[in-house]
């Protein structure tokens, strides 16, 4: 092989290897706190450890060797990274299944959880099958725009619409509750994407300079207040300030990327404020939120309270450092510890290392992520892996913010930790696009070689292909 083909295949390892190593790493993590889970609180392994960790790494395995065959150039931390978390998921959630089996309650979040990670493991690889190029999904722009618009107004609908918690974000078909807001978020960001592309040098035209920032011109408005609009909607009549400031923040910062205009975050900024001004003045479920976050004792007994939060508070101040241990702690005391609050859990019982941990590997996944972006060669998945590196970030901000008091509870749920079908389902396809892109930038470019080896009057006359 020559010097220059030498090179090239150094630059361009698929590094399936390495990915495989982490994996092994991650179903340790998993199997392995699902082990340490039943010694610390029944005191013995649990008896279906083995079947459980086969299942496990069969899923796990599964989604490797489609990766290795369909996308062998995609990055080889992200699926290690996410097997870690949801394996972690798990065991935390069994955790609180065996409290609550003590109780008499016979609740089996851990077996639903487990169904629902195949499910998503099993859309994970058709996503990666059956879409061989991203760049397919731009024709779909306007399509995805309008599919994931109808998702979010599906629980307004009288006959499936379903309001639980005070959140009307559920829709119940077949006796299976979903929240179509999950999957609406991925269609938004591929519109996003689509008409970010089409639309950006437009966008990115200065209007007037305030204070050494150049604003946008009135005219290219109209985007941004039709998204605050919908978040609006959201926020009013859905009750979910989670959702709210998700689909916002995630337009405003896939605007910002694409138009390179700190004056969209300026206009971004003030209309935040002015909304939140607004929902906390004539919205009764964000005052109370605010309220909660500002004077917790104040409403620990009040109904609706802070007991929730107060709960997790104390909780994840008495697991200090590294934690109680598994069993010793009083994470059942939080109510929805195994979904909202599974973070407040990890806290008591593993510590604060683990929460920080944890917060690596999120961090993780979002460089990863912005580094797809960064390599990409075309506009679209640039802004594709942006938008879904932001859907990440944005969760985990306002999750674990609001867990840990430094924001208002916001309601979201923590990304492939979180008990949750519709969430979990739809982050293991947002990786399987994250995957996708990653391919097609790090698969090597194609390139000209002599195809004359014999040797011709002189280079200038060399034949060449393109391979």
């Amino acid at each position: 092989m020559s010097q220059t083909g030498t090179l090239m295949g150094f630059v361009h390892r698929r590094r399936r290897g390495a990915e495989l190593f982490l994996l092994v790493l991650a179903l340790a993590v998993g199997i392995g706190a699902y082990a340490a889970v039943g010694l610390g609180v029944e005191g013995v392994v649990p008896a279906d450890l083995v079947g459980y960790g086969s299942w496990l790494t069969a899923l796990i395995v599964a989604a490797h060797i489609t990766v290795r065959i369909v996308a062998p150039y995609a990055d080889p931390v992200l699926l290690p990274l996410v097997a870690a978390l949801n394996g972690l998921g798990l065991a935390v959630i069994r955790r609180l299944d065996l409290t609550y089996e003590a109780l008499g309650q016979s609740d089996t979040f851990a077996r639903q959880q487990l169904t629902w990670m195949t499910l998503g493991v099993i859309l994970f690889i058709v996503t990666l099958v059956l879409l061989r190029d991203h760049r397919v999904l731009q024709r779909f722009t306007y399509t995805a725009g309008l599919l994931g618009i109808l998702l979010l107004i599906l629980p307004f609908l009288p006959v499936v619409g379903r309001e639980i918690n005070g959140a009307r974000i559920w829709i119940n078909v077949a006796g299976f509750s979903f929240q179509p807001g999950e999957v609406a978020k991925v269609l938004l960001v591929i519109a996003f994407a689509g008409y970010l592309v089409l639309h950006r040098d437009a966008l990115a035209l200065a209007g007037r300079r305030v204070l050494f920032i150049d604003l946008p011109r009135g005219r290219d408005l109209g985007p941004i207040l039709a998204m605050f609009g919908v978040s609006m909607m959201i926020l009013v009549l859905q009750n979910d300030l989670g959702s709210s400031l998700l689909f916002f923040g995630l337009f405003l910062t896939m605007l910002y990327v694409a138009t390179e205009r700190p004056g969209w975050l300026v206009v971004g900024g003030l209309l935040f404020g002015a909304g939140a001004l607004a929902a906390y003045t004539f919205v009764g479920n964000v005052q109370n939120r605010f309220n909660f976050w500002l004077r917790p004792m104040d409403y620990y007994d009040a109904s609706p309270g802070s007991y929730q939060l107060v709960e997790a508070l104390f909780g994840q101040g008495w697991g200090g450092l590294i934690g109680r241990g598994f069993g010793n702690g009083f994470p059942e005391r939080v109510p929805f510890a195994y979904s909202d609050f599974i973070v407040s859990t990890i806290g008591e019982e593993l510590g604060l290392t683990a929460i920080m941990a944890i917060i690596l590997c999120y961090g993780l996944i979002v460089e990863r992520a912005l580094r797809i972006a960064l390599i990409s060669r075309d506009g679209f998945g640039k802004l594709l892996a942006v938008g879904l590196g932001a859907i990440v970030a944005l969760q985990v901000f306002v999750v674990i913010g609001g867990v840990t008091g430094l924001i208002p509870l916001t309601g979201l749920t923590t990304p492939f930790l979180s008990y949750g079908g519709s969430s979990l389902v739809a982050n293991w396809v947002i990786v399987a696009l994250l995957l996708r892109v990653s391919d097609q930038a790090r698969r090597p470019a194609p390139r000209l070689d002599p195809v004359d080896e014999a040797g011709s009057d002189s280079e200038s006359t060399q034949v060449v292909k393109l391979r």
